[in-house]
């Protein structure tokens, strides 16, 4: 079992506790994530919360071609291809 003994800090007016990586990891937490925190019988729970699947809309929507290159295609038979 991944263990860690932290502090409690103020952050802004609420209170944080910065997880450390092994902990992370073990948790199969990353950046970002979103997650619920809740109590349960005087314990925090910190819990992943599911992200729904994306349609194909939602998904195409999200795409960059500057970011991912578009679709490159090459302008020459490479191979035994018919155009």
């Amino acid at each position: 079992m991944t263990e860690a003994v932290l502090d409690i800090k103020q952050w802004g007016n609420n209170l944080g506790v910065r997880l450390p990586a092994a902990v992370a990891r073990a948790a199969h937490l990353h950046v970002d994530q979103r997650v619920c925190v809740s109590v349960e019988e005087g314990r925090v729970v910190i819990r992943p919360v599911a992200d729904a699947p994306l349609s194909l809309e939602q998904r195409l929507a999200r795409f960059d071609p500057a970011r991912h290159g578009g679709e490159v295609m090459a302008s020459q038979a490479i191979g035994a291809e018919r155009w």
